[in-house]
């Protein structure tokens, strides 16, 4: 039970982030752990993005997409690894009030439009293999500009509800969150209000954005593998598919990690296991994302041995 004061949320100026509650010189090892995975994070991310701006060979579509997902890894990725880096070696690990509030803002922002944004891939994935000759046509460049401004719309709503919903509640003098940033399972945990109404909205969103991103991946994927079966040869059933795996990992990393987070009414009573799980979707995954397309994509391995011969 919330303990009933009568006191106003603005009371708490700064919150502090428990972390990971190790000792000094684990803190230590966890900062150089986390900075070579940042650092990984952004090379690899932007290493992409110029990659595909480069290349003429990669103007189309899927590689118009996969530019978007690194500059939404990157940018997740960034909101969260600095101010965590920051408070590995400093004493104090405080953040202001109105810092809370942005950090998660943009987070809620660029993870819901990753989420969207992968629902499109898959979309696109489904035109290219099964629908070849309107291709063009469902898959124009209007078309996928509007799919991706779409997808960062549908971000930002949740992200403008998430927010305002979490930091409407009051923080009674507890300012101390249990995590390594500001999300809303720890925020929630703090407050003095009834939460019930918030547990509920972040469930239903979570379900809501869940249910209907993976419904459009997975009907994508079941025509995918009709059309695929449907091909005579063994050699180019595989080399169509091919296309897709990098794709697939992808989803089922981020989809996996997220639904563990938000999508389960009990995941808000397990802080280690969500702290766990939040550093494979805040760092991990947008560290993995760039390897993966590249290590399994030719188109994408060729474009980079290009651009060194040029260089």
């Amino acid at each position: 039970m919330k303990n009933e004061l009568n006191w106003n949320y603005s009371e708490v100026t700064e919150f502090i982030l428990l972390g990971f509650g190790t000792p000094p010189k684990l803190q230590i090892l966890l900062f150089l752990v986390f900075l070579l995975i940042y650092t990984v994070t952004v090379v690899g991310n932007i290493s992409m993005i110029i990659v595909i701006k480069m290349d003429s060979r990669l103007q189309m579509p899927m590689y118009f997409f996969l530019r978007n997902l690194s500059y939404l890894d990157l940018c997740y990725s960034t909101v969260i690894a600095p101010k965590t880096l920051a408070n590995f070696m400093s004493s104090e690990k405080k953040i202001s009030y109105n810092g809370c509030a942005a950090q998660f803002f943009f987070f809620a922002l660029f993870v819901t439009t990753e989420g969207f944004l992968l629902a499109v891939m898959a979309f696109d994935r489904f035109s290219a293999i099964c629908s070849p000759l309107l291709y063009p046509v469902h898959m124009s460049q209007k078309v996928c500009a509007q799919l991706v401004t779409g997808s960062y719309i549908c971000g930002g709503i949740n992200s403008i509800v998430q927010t305002g919903f979490t930091f409407s509640l009051r923080f009674c003098g507890e300012n101390r969150l249990d995590h390594f940033f500001c999300d809303v399972p720890a925020l929630i945990k703090i407050s003095c209000d009834d939460t019930f109404v918030n547990e509920i909205v972040l469930f239903i969103l979570s379900a809501l954005i869940i249910i209907t991103t993976t419904t459009v991946i997975l009907v994508s994927y079941a025509y995918i593998l009709s059309t695929v079966l449907k091909i005579p040869s063994t050699h180019s059933r595989g080399k169509t598919f091919s296309t897709c795996g990098s794709h697939i990992a992808v989803v089922s990393l981020f989809y996996g990690t997220v639904f563990f987070m938000y999508a389960q009414p009990g995941a808000i009573s397990s802080p280690e296991q969500n702290k766990i799980v939040a550093v494979l979707y805040t760092l991990i995954i947008p560290m993995l994302n760039p390897l993966i397309y590249s290590l399994r994509n030719r188109d994408v391995k060729d474009a980079v041995k290009r651009i060194l011969h040029w260089k």
